[in-house]
């Protein structure tokens, strides 16, 4: 019997892991799982990348790159028997709870906890399933903010758009826009907001906050960005600017020690910590704009941006 669909698997450290999980775009076609093999050991975890067609040599070497602590190490490559290969790949993603919020998989249905919602969010092509440390600790964050009351909410680099549809859930007459870099993470995002039945999602498939269908929507008062840590302190200026005065601003995608550097970029444009949420080696803030609106002194660029890739 012909494969269905093939998995290539490789050892890698924790560390690896978690860059791999909050990577943006990395231009792998393949469904990318990591899992923690033996309990806080941080040198023993596993990439599996699950993928249609018998991977090539330069695919080896793409996932190889991913994991430098497996050099030597062979891959193992095996071919699956037909079925549904996405389904596989989150077998092991039980459902993850935070605060009125549980977001599961087709694989592990689960009910709405009393006066919350259930999220139905299947491991695919874009980041942001609810498992990863930065995307739990946002819905936390957000959940805490219940209380509060918002009308205009932006979540910038969404990925599978499970914030916003949080957003959409706390804030029901609130506009919500989401947007991501990635084509395909808009895609995704329209798929997941159907397969929830969450209306009224503004899509946009933007680089940062400069698109003018963002700025037109501005200003909001609550900006939710979890991306990483380097565009984040290359998109302060922006993301400052499309904030109203005294707006709510949530930023995840940073490890604690890139969190000052986060926080001194928005220093500079007016915008003070309120309270931070440790998750291991990650960190989600919560910062609040100043009392009248940051105007930046020259338009922010985005050719500054080359700097994404340094490990601030």
């Amino acid at each position: 019997m012909s494969a269905d669909s093939w998995r290539v698997t490789l050892p890698c450290t924790r560390a690896e892991a978690e860059a791999i999980d909050a990577a943006d775009d990395l231009a792998i076609d393949a469904v990318l799982m990591t899992t923690e093999e033996v309990e806080d050991d941080v040198e023993r975890w596993r990439l599996d990348a699950y993928m249609e067609d018998e991977p090539s040599d330069a695919m080896l070497a793409a996932l190889r790159a991913l994991v430098p602590s497996a050099a030597g190490t062979p891959a193992e490559v095996t071919a699956l028997s037909p079925q549904d290969w996405v389904a596989m790949s989150q077998e092991g993603l039980e459902p993850i709870r935070e605060g009125r919020f549980v977001v599961h998989t087709s694989a592990h249905p689960t009910a709405a906890p009393e006066g919350g919602r259930a999220l139905l969010i299947d491991a695919g092509r874009a980041f942001g399933t609810g498992h990863h440390a930065t995307t739990s600790g946002c819905l936390a964050m957000l959940d805490g903010l219940a209380g509060r009351s918002f009308r205009n909410v932006i979540d910038v680099g969404t990925g599978t758009g499970v914030l916003a549809f949080a957003a959409a859930h706390l804030w029901p007459d609130a506009a919500i826009t989401a947007t991501d870099i990635d084509p395909a993470a808009v895609d995704v995002t329209r798929e997941n907001a159907a397969a929830n039945q969450v209306d009224g999602v503004e899509l946009i498939v933007a680089d940062g906050a400069l698109n003018d269908a963002i700025t037109a929507r501005a200003p909001y008062d609550l900006v939710i960005a979890n991306i990483l840590a380097g565009p984040l302190v290359s998109m302060a200026p922006e993301l400052a600017a499309i904030a109203d005065a005294n707006a709510r601003i949530l930023l995840a995608g940073l490890l604690e020690t890139q969190r000052e550097a986060v926080v001194a970029a928005f220093a500079a444009c007016g915008v003070t910590l309120d309270t931070l949420d440790r998750r291991g080696d990650w960190t989600i803030l919560r910062l609040t704009a100043g009392a009248d609106r940051f105007v930046p002194q020259s338009p922010p660029d985005p050719k500054g941006r080359d700097g994404w890739a340094l490990d601030i």
